[in-house]
């Protein structure tokens, strides 16, 4: 079942919703990235974290890795947003 559609989407979420044909094109390549053993690997480890919190399948705040290696949660609209700034952390 797809995610619920937010109410305050971001700028990504309403140019996607907007323009089909890049969606579709950023779906894509978005199959393509998931499927590679290095992307696997980091979705392992944040899934193993949800569960051992006991929020595995209960939506809410994602896991997030921070640059000293941690995983903390996170809001997903912050953690996701991340990727457009150079993935760069803003957690210490």
């Amino acid at each position: 079942m797809a995610p619920k559609k937010s109410n305050n989407p971001g700028r990504s979420a309403r140019y996607y919703r907007s323009n089909p044909e890049a969606r579709k094109k950023k779906n894509a390549a978005q199959r393509k990235r998931n499927k590679t053993a290095k992307n696997r690997k980091y979705r392992a480890e944040l899934n193993k974290e949800r569960r051992k919190r006991g929020v595995y399948g209960k939506g809410g705040k994602d896991m997030s890795h921070t640059k000293s290696g941690r995983i903390v949660a996170e809001s997903p609209k912050k953690n996701r947003a991340r990727q457009g700034s150079n993935g760069k952390s803003t957690k210490k």
